[in-house]
């Protein structure tokens, strides 16, 4: 059962093992795809083309406080 869960993870893992630890260590590290030099890295394999969505931007959509009398 728990092996069932890992199985898109080990198929990705085979498929494309470079590009698998790339993301894995870019993700540990906590590297932004839309700094450098990650992205200048990035432009010069041709992968311009990439969506990234930053959730360190405040929108006020965060936790708010509430007082309850």
């Amino acid at each position: 059962m728990f092996l069932d869960e890992l199985q898109p993870v080990f198929k990705e893992l085979i498929q494309q093992p470079l590009a698998f630890a790339g993301g894995l260590l870019s993700g540990a590290l906590k590297l932004k795809l839309s700094e450098d030099p990650l992205k200048a890295w990035l432009q010069e394999q041709g992968m311009t083309d990439f969506t990234y969505g930053d959730n360190t931007t405040d929108n006020g959509s965060g936790p708010q406080t509430i007082s309850i009398d």
